[in-house]
C-alpha cells in the first residue's frame, strides 16, 4: 500500500508567498484538500504567491482527466506568480496541462520549472509581468 501524501504549506507573509510542499502519493483529493486548509487559513492571501515543490512526490495518482476539473477550481488571484517545481517528466505534463487550463481561464501568472532557485528567481522577480514564455522547458 502506497504512502498517502503529507502536505504541507507555510505562508510567508513578509514575502506575500504561500510555500507548498507534498511528499509519497498525491491524489486529486490530496489537492482539494490542501485548497480547502489554505482557504480556511486567516493567514492566506490570494493575492501572495505560491511555489509548490513537487519533487518529494513518489506517485501520482492524477491522470489527465482529473487536471481540468482541478483547474476548474482557483484560490488564487488572476495576478498571482505561482511556480510547480517538479522532478520528472510525468510531473511536468501534468503541471503543463494545468498551466493551460488555467492561462484559458485568464491566469497568466503559472509557471513549470524543474530547478527549484530557478523557480524562486522567477516569483521574486522585479518585472512582475507574467511573460509569455515558460521557463524549465
Amino acid at each position: 500500500m502506497a504512502k498517502r501524501m503529507p502536505a504541507f504549506y507555510k505562508i510567508d507573509k513578509e514575502r506575500k508567498l504561500v510555500l507548498s510542499l507534498g511528499s509519497g502519493v498525491l491524489t486529486p483529493e490530496d489537492i482539494l484538500s490542501h485548497q480547502d486548509r489554505l482557504l480556511n487559513d486567516p493567514d492566506f492571501d490570494p493575492t501572495y504567491s505560491q511555489l509548490a515543490d513537487f519533487t518529494k512526490i513518489s506517485e501520482y495518482r492524477i491522470g489527465p482527466e482529473d487536471v481540468r476539473p482541478l483547474a476548474q477550481r482557483n484560490i488564487f488571484s488572476p495576478t498571482s506568480r505561482r511556480a510547480f517545481v517538479v522532478k520528472d517528466d510525468l510531473q511536468y505534463g501534468i503541471a503543463k496541462m494545468f498551466e493551460i487550463h488555467r492561462e484559458i481561464a485568464g491566469e497568466t501568472g503559472i509557471r513549470v520549472f524543474r530547478d527549484l532557485d530557478e523557480a524562486l528567481n522567477w516569483i521574486f522577480s522585479p518585472n512582475r509581468a507574467a511573460d509569455s514564455t515558460s521557463p524549465g522547458s
